[in-house]
């Protein structure tokens, strides 16, 4: 199984620490974003991996190489300039043949998610795409009450179980590359189309672990989560 990490992003909203490396190899517990999504993927059987690059390239290539210190393949698609989730995509396909399924995942996030139900979900649907969906999580603390108003509980940050979020992990077959467009995005874009066409279907994962890094706020947090799970 292949997978393409979109890992280009600039990361305006992470600096000072993307001054000198890009987003997704800013150190999370003593390892880039991009190694934990590696090893993770690694664990879910995908063996060959292409890295969509920009933004301070020379460092995800200096670090990763052909993926040999990781016990992978790694191959690199560089965008010289932005093109956006699906023009990223599209660049990547020539490394995927026809009929094949692959992961897609952005680089600014930490899962524990089990993939091969989002793959079985993909091929026993015979959809375009399957999309992981993980609970809303919850930016503020909870209060709960009873009926007299007085309050029961303190709920910290909790996972709102009736809403469900796109962590931006997904199963996709190469078909999708017909709907691509050479700049643009997956998110506001291609996956809305396939929706209207019956095309997209999901994978739910309630108690599965999900972070997304987009603020040095983040990565302090994922860095003590990361350590306490270990």
């Amino acid at each position: 199984m292949k997978a393409i990490i979109l890992a280009g992003g600039v990361g305006k909203r992470m600096k000072p620490l993307t001054d000198s490396v890009p987003k997704p190899m800013v150190q999370v517990a003593g390892k880039p974003t991009l190694q934990w999504q590696i090893e993770w993927l690694k664990g879910c059987g995908v063996s060959e991996f292409v890295l969509c690059i920009g933004y301070l390239k020379e460092r995800v290539q200096e670090f990763f190489g052909d993926g040999g210190s990781l016990g992978v393949r790694v191959d690199y698609v560089v965008e010289e300039e932005p093109l956006g989730t699906a023009g990223a995509l599209r660049n990547a396909l020539p490394y995927f043949p026809k009929g094949e399924s692959f992961f897609s995942l952005n680089g600014d996030n930490l899962t524990d998610i089990d993939l091969s139900s989002l793959r079985a979900k993909r091929e026993e649907t015979g959809a375009v795409g399957a999309l992981a969906l993980v609970p809303l999580p919850c930016p503020y603390g909870v209060i709960h009450t009873d009926d007299d108003d007085y309050i029961t509980a303190f709920v910290e940050k909790p996972r709102l179980s009736d809403y469900w979020i796109n962590p931006g992990v997904y199963c996709l077959d190469s078909s999708i590359a017909r709907y691509l467009p050479e700049r643009g995005s997956l998110e506001t874009e291609v996956f809305p189309l396939l929706a209207t066409e019956r095309k997209l279907t999901t994978a739910m994962y309630p108690d599965s672990f999900w972070m997304s890094i987009d603020s040095p706020k983040d990565v302090d947090e994922a860095s003590k989560v990361l350590l306490a799970r270990r």
